[in-house]
């Protein structure tokens, strides 16, 4: 566990701080603790007021504020509620974003806290709470070392990373988040309650898979439940389709290779006692493989096609392509890792095997230019079984020490990557 640290920042003139002469990674620890507290009130006020995406409305403002009290060249709207804080350094090099999400998720929190949810139905249970208030910590401590900043850091707040298949990062790289000045790299981290707190996960390669939206609607004929030969039962195709589609994973995909094809809602009917005419499908298919990515479509449509022409229904299918896989830079990878076993020790190093299905739309910015993407352990391990809760889990709370590892690991990675 890191102690806190009381620093008098006073013996330091800020023109005096330079790279060459102070333990800059000492300094940065210390900074951290010193604005722990403050970094945390931003958290649990974030969280009080949770947001669904793109209405990050109080969210934004009160990023756009600090930003701007502490100096930052600020943008907002972009991407509609995001928000963008640019420092420009005194020397010449790399522009470096960072990125953070505000969004929360459709979720009646169901925890003890005392800065629990104040907005009925919506929640902070994937972190974006924490990943916000990491940045604006970020924000503080690269402002105190501004004298020692190469090239440009942007901060990039993001809304909606929640509303696949779309997602917020796509709508501010169309606004131009990538520009001006041109961002070279990009970090962006998630907390990860199944990582124990004080532990980083990373691993080169792809991070997490494609995320791609399926929506399906078979159509049959009405008839009564006592007669089902007078019409087509549209509830039967379904159950057929459903059924089916495993079968897109099982006989068609190595099972080397990872693919996931669910259908998660079910709609259709009107009446207990009548064969319904239409029941709605909607679902997600996650891949790691572009070309399983790309084979997928047409093996669900050939299926849907072939069962409903074979029970005299008919149907509509929309494939919908959402998030790409997020792909670690090999470069910057390492120089992550490097990061990581010097600012918080290689035993706090989680080095991830298996790459999960969840989607992540940084994968948008990770498809544009050299990125790194990792994970910051949340879970306490004083935490007993029952009580370790996912993500979008009502009951999630998360371990704030990882607030402060999230801040030592970005900020190192920050300097190293200027050099």
């Amino acid at each position: 566990m890191l102690q806190a640290v009381t620093l008098d920042l006073s013996c330091f003139k800020k023109e005096e701080i330079d790279i060459e002469n102070i333990e800059i990674k000492n300094l940065i620890t210390k900074l951290v603790n010193n604005y722990k507290d403050i970094v945390i009130g931003y958290r649990r006020d974030i969280h009080m007021y949770p947001e669904l995406g793109h209405n990050e409305v109080k969210t934004s403002k009160k990023v756009e504020d600090i930003l701007i009290d502490l100096g930052y060249e600020v943008t907002t709207n972009v991407g509609k509620t995001g928000v963008v804080g640019l420092l420009k350094g005194k020397k010449l090099g790399r522009t470096i974003a960072i990125r953070a999400d505000m969004d929360a998720l459709p979720i009646t929190e169901n925890t003890n806290l005392a800065f629990k949810s104040k907005n009925d139905g919506v929640m902070h249970a994937c972190g974006h709470d924490v990943h916000t208030a990491i940045l604006l910590g970020v924000a503080h401590i690269l402002m105190d070392l501004k004298d020692v900043i190469t090239g440009n850091i942007k901060l990039i707040f993001q809304p909606s990373e929640e509303t696949s298949p779309n997602g917020g990062a796509k709508g501010m790289i169309e606004d131009g988040v990538l520009q001006n000045p041109k961002v070279d790299l990009m970090l962006g981290l998630h907390v990860w309650p199944s990582i124990e707190t004080g532990k980083v996960g990373i691993k080169f390669g792809t991070m997490s898979a494609s995320s791609d939206r399926i929506k399906i609607v078979v159509r049959g004929k009405n008839s009564h439940a006592s007669t089902p030969e007078l019409g087509v039962d549209a509830g039967v195709i379904s159950a057929e389709i459903l059924l089916a589609l495993q079968t897109i994973v099982s006989r068609n995909i190595s099972s080397l290779d990872s693919c996931v094809i669910s259908i998660g809602k079910i709609n259709g009917g009107n009446a207990y006692n009548v064969v319904p005419d239409e029941i709605v499908l909607d679902g997600t298919v996650r891949t790691l493989d572009e070309q399983i990515r790309k084979m997928i479509p047409v093996k669900i449509e050939n299926l849907i096609s072939g069962i409903t022409k074979a029970m005299d229904g008919s149907y509509e299918f929309n494939y919908l392509y959402g998030y790409p896989s997020v792909v670690n830079d090999k470069e910057i990878t390492k120089t992550v890792i490097n990061s990581i076993n010097e600012s918080i020790g290689n035993k706090n190093l989680y080095e991830i095997e298996k790459t999960n299905l969840s989607g992540e739309d940084f994968g948008f910015f990770a498809k544009e230019v050299p990125s790194t993407f990792f994970y910051v352990g949340c879970c306490s391990p004083d935490t007993p079984n029952d009580k370790r809760f996912p993500l979008h889990n009502p009951n999630l709370v998360i371990d704030e020490n990882a607030i402060t590892v999230g801040l030592i690991v970005m900020l190192n990675s920050i300097i190293d990557l200027m050099k």
